[in-house]
């Protein structure tokens, strides 16, 4: 059967009572329409103004263009297009004059399907760092149906292009959220694209793009070579070449396994470089590909590319005072990727299983304990993978006993080594490079250097089995409500889980948390990294300390002004159709008034 696709008009207004007001609001089947007439002619657009709901009876029409009254956006009134990007454009619909009287269609004159309107409108936000058309774009494309993951391959995408410094914070941020999707509800979801896409715009606005270095025309340069020559630029810190040794690999067919082994051998050729985030940037930036595909070599090489300039540049930690006063510690290392062949070479074969008390060893406070607890256990045939866990156990555990009595910005000492500990397990999971033991020993060394945090520790909470879980979370909540309420939140995460509520739920709980503040960078890390971390473990103390640790450093971050909760509140409610002017109502209510 055909579809009848012929619009149906409705009566408003006669033409002569028009044409003397020149202007007049009705509702059809509940959209606001306003109906003008200018310049001889009647023009018919929804009355909400597309930037923040605005009335637009109550603007003014001077030569063709319509202009709202509360931020002043402009729009062609034939066609509805914005003069102002910010505004977006604003839908208008067909008119029919018939014997002296005005009748609208409420179907709008559409140029193209919702979804292709936000995709290109989330174009627009990133490139001119727009958060309320970000966030309209993060809630259009999920109510019409498009992938999250399209979503984030558009945002990293433009990231890796249009930041010539490269992989940054804000990238490491929307895809430490696309990874936590799943613990979310709908509205969350949309939330937490809204806040990475908002980073990534931020990171690159007023910055140059990133002109790209060409691969070599050599196709087929054995692996090792091209290994030994990224290291190489690298250490010297020449980042064009490197780009380029990197481009060749990408072109050469090289897998997701053998590119990571490039860059993680490349990130640990010196000490725990940039606090750490050069390797958990290496980290987010293959995580990325396994999200958005490495089907693709241009994008791969992209992605992979953006990388090289933060590995050149970094801050290398042998050569801070830490490293080597009053312990030598990079010595220390030196002494033991000397003989890392050797103990890779005598663990082979054998099995290992972690030993009681080799978290507490890892949170001696002696050096040499350390060492010789990782040595024993590569000699016993420790994986890399099973010793980064190992590590980031006894990290984030720093994390959850952090004394409140140090300096605030020490949090993200302890902070800094659990996420890079946690990323160091990542990459173990991609490639099993003998490279990666050494940012096992790197992430070792800092749980050892951050021993003062926990002097003396904080009580790390073990739960009330008796306690009401429903009561647990509206404790956690209230604790981010109001500041330094530390132990409130590790004490409600624990009491919720030991009376047996559900971790999925208390994630969900913790990422609402997360999404409605204005968070920083290293708390959607701080997440991020402990939810992953609760997710690969089956013991119930130790996926307790990884939530305990992020709610208490998540409640030493929060409250904040929640700016930019407040801008997705309102694209969500624009898309509704509801008004944010100060009225309450929807599209019957903006009619009438």
């Amino acid at each position: 059967m055909a579809v009848d696709d012929t619009p149906t008009f409705h009566e408003v207004v006669p033409l002569d009572e028009l044409r003397e007001t020149g202007r007049t609001l009705t509702a059809v089947d509940g959209t606001p329409i306003a109906v003008f007439h200018h310049e001889g002619e009647v023009r018919a657009v929804n009355n909400r103004c597309p930037h923040m709901g605005f009335p637009l009876t109550e603007g003014s029409v001077e030569e063709g263009v319509l202009t709202c009254h509360w931020h002043h956006a402009r729009f062609e009134l034939s066609c509805g297009d914005t003069f102002d990007p910010w505004a977006d454009d604003v839908d208008t619909y067909p008119v029919e004059v018939r014997d002296g009287v005005v009748y609208v269609a409420p179907e709008p004159r559409r140029s193209e399907p919702p979804a292709e309107h936000w995709r290109s409108r989330l174009d627009d936000g990133l490139e001119q760092d727009i958060r309320l058309v970000l966030a309209k774009s993060a809630v259009g494309l999920l109510d019409n149906g498009v992938d999250p993951g399209e979503v984030l391959d558009r945002g990293v995408r433009f990231g890796v292009r249009n930041r010539a410094d490269g992989w940054g914070s804000g990238l490491t941020i929307l895809v430490a959220l696309a990874n936590r999707l799943p613990d979310l509800d709908e509205q969350d979801r949309k939330r937490a694209l809204y806040q990475g896409l908002a980073e990534v715009a931020g990171d690159c606005a007023g910055e140059p793009p990133k002109f790209d270095q060409e691969a070599f025309d050599a196709a087929d340069v054995p692996f090792e070579r091209l290994l030994a020559w990224f290291r190489e630029n690298v250490e010297v810190r020449d980042a064009d070449g490197a780009e380029r040794v990197l481009r060749t690999a990408v072109a050469a067919g090289y897998g997701p396994e053998r590119l990571t082994e490039l860059l993680v051998t490349a990130a640990t050729d010196h000490r725990y470089l940039d606090t750490g985030h050069a390797f958990d940037f290496v980290n987010k930036a293959t995580e990325a590909l396994d999200r958005v595909g490495w089907d693709d070599d241009e994008r791969v090489a992209d992605v992979l590319a953006s990388l090289v300039r933060g590995l050149a540049t970094a801050r290398r930690a042998e050569e801070t005072s830490s490293w080597r006063q009053p312990v030598d510690l990079a010595a220390m290392c030196e002494d033991t990727f000397d003989r890392l062949d050797d103990l890779v070479a005598a663990g082979e074969g054998a099995t290992w299983t972690e030993p009681d008390g080799f978290t507490d060893r890892l949170l001696a406070e002696d050096p040499e304990t350390v060492f010789e607890a990782l040595e024993t256990a590569i000699r016993g045939g420790a994986s890399v993978e099973q010793l980064a866990r190992a590590v980031s156990l006894a990290a984030v555990t720093r994390v959850a006993r952090f004394a409140t009595s140090n300096e605030f910005a020490d949090w993200n000492t302890v902070h800094h080594t659990f996420t890079f500990a946690n990323a160091v397990q990542r990459a173990a999971e991609r490639t099993d490079a003998t490279a990666l033991y050494r940012g096992v020993v790197d992430a070792a060394v800092n749980v050892y250097l951050d021993r003062f945090l926990n002097t003396p520790p904080a009580p790390e909470p073990t739960g009330d089995p008796d306690a009401d879980p429903a009561a647990a979370l509206e404790e956690l909540r209230l604790a981010f409500e109001q500041q330094g309420k530390v132990e409130a939140a590790g004490g409600a995460v624990a009491d919720f889980l030991a009376a047996g509520g559900d971790s999925e739920r208390l994630k969900a709980a913790l990422g609402n948390a997360l999404l409605v503040e204005d968070t920083d960078f290293h708390t959607f890390q701080a997440y991020e990294a402990a939810c992953r971390q609760h997710d690969a473990r089956d013991d119930p103390a130790e996926r307790r300390t990884c939530l305990v640790a992020a709610a208490r450093y998540m409640a030493a971050h929060y409250p904040t002004r929640r700016s930019r909760e407040q801008t997705f509140s309102i694209a969500a409610r624009l898309l509704r159709g509801e008004r944010v002017d100060g009225a309450d109502g929807g599209a019957a209510a903006g009619a009438a008034e």
